[in-house]
């Protein structure tokens, strides 16, 4: 290996911003625990978990059903 590297010609990768988007999210305490408890057995950070999940929900066509009840 060098002592040093020489990225004054480099140039960043064009698809990068493509590949994934940084979003802020606000999940439950119970949520986190559990997806990286989940995490933890299957050896893989629990933000990637987070992502397969919604990516497997997206790409499946899954829609929440939500019933709001009329006020008595």
């Amino acid at each position: 290996m060098r002592k040093e590297y020489d990225f004054s010609k480099a140039r960043k990768n064009p698809y990068a911003s493509l590949l994934k988007k940084q979003v802020t999210i606000r999940l439950d305490e119970g949520t986190v625990k559990y997806f990286k408890e989940l995490a933890a057995d299957a050896g893989i950070p629990y933000q990637t978990l987070i992502n397969l999940y919604l990516r497997d929900c997206a790409a499946s066509g899954r829609k929440l059903s939500l019933e709001w009840k009329k006020a008595s």
